[in-house]
């Protein structure tokens, strides 16, 4: 309810603002971000159905590229719709805990992916600077073990974020989030209390689930090229650099947008809303849209079967 300094006490139902500043174009805007939302189902979709259906994909890297899938499906959807129902039905409203779950799917999911491109690194590491063991390590209980650790890690670290949120900030400005979906940082700058502890805790987090894995993926590709470029025959080492260039091509498109998003929303004031917004969306968007070309154009098996299943 409503207090005498203006602010509001613990809002139920809070109020997306879409993108700032573009209110009137929303309804065009949408267009593209369906177009890739159906895009990314319909790619991630295919690359799960061929990893399932052949046996020979079984393995390592395939599971790993499979869970890379599910979770794109998976982080499109849980802001995709909300989205398009801001842009083009006018239905901007969303319940409080609602708009905490979301912002829960959404960094859970994002540490998800960080923690597969982590994954999928050290399998290539593995594969190409220890041949010989790769089989012996990378057994089925470890893959098991990781697909289990990399999703309750993030599920895990949000929930205190949450909590603070839910328990600590009582009072807030007002009930308008300018942002297209439920951000920790937008929804924390609306409260009048002090905030240091959830952007410290929002700090933390990110440098846990996405800093360490950035560090742990730089040193297994940089050990994997020192590797490559000793590899005594040129075929060798183009057939080892080429398993790479897709996660490569994933691991900057994922991380590149990603630390954009998080260094412009908390530090550089100095971009406009509009530009910030749009291209915070569009990170949540582009590397579920684009992974399934990724893969498809650069691994020759998925790229036949699909082009086989596409046809047939």
């Amino acid at each position: 309810m409503p207090i005498t300094n203006g602010t509001v006490f613990m809002p139920s139902v809070l109020t997306f603002i879409g993108i700032p500043g573009l209110e009137t174009v929303q309804c065009w805007i949408g267009i593209p971000f369906c177009a890739m939302y159906i895009m990314a189902l319909m790619g991630n979709s295919l690359l799960l159905i061929i990893i399932k259906s052949e046996p020979s994909l079984h393995e390592p890297m395939y599971i790993f590229l499979a869970m890379l899938g599910a979770t794109d499906i998976a982080l499109s959807t849980s802001i995709v719709p909300k989205m398009l129902g801001i842009f083009w039905f006018r239905l901007p409203d969303i319940r409080f805990d609602a708009c905490l779950f979301q912002m829960w799917l959404i960094h859970t999911f994002q540490g998800i992916e960080s923690g597969v491109l982590l994954a999928m690194a050290l399998d290539r590491f593995v594969a190409i600077c220890y041949p010989l063991r790769h089989a012996t390590i990378f057994t089925q209980q470890l893959v098991t073990n990781i697909a289990l650790g990399v999703t309750l890690r993030p599920a895990i670290l949000v929930i205190p974020c949450l909590l603070l949120i839910k328990c600590r900030l009582k009072h807030y400005r007002t009930k308008l989030i300018p942002h297209t979906y439920c951000e920790h940082m937008a929804l924390v700058k609306l409260a009048t209390e002090a905030v240091y502890i959830n952007k410290f805790y929002g700090l933390v987090g990110a440098f846990i689930v996405g800093g360490l894995d950035l560090i742990l993926i730089t040193l297994s590709y940089t050990q994997i090229f020192i590797t490559v470029f000793h590899l005594p025959q040129k075929e060798e080492r183009l057939k080892a650099f080429n398993t790479c260039i897709p996660h490569i091509c994933v691991f900057f498109q994922f991380y590149l947008l990603a630390f954009f998003s998080f260094f412009t929303h908390r530090f550089a004031t100095y971009i406009p809303s509009y530009i910030h917004i749009t291209l915070s969306s569009l990170y949540l968007l582009v590397p579920p849209f684009l992974n399934p070309f990724v893969y498809g154009v650069k691994t020759k098996y998925i790229r036949d079967k699909a082009v086989k299943m596409l046809c047939s």
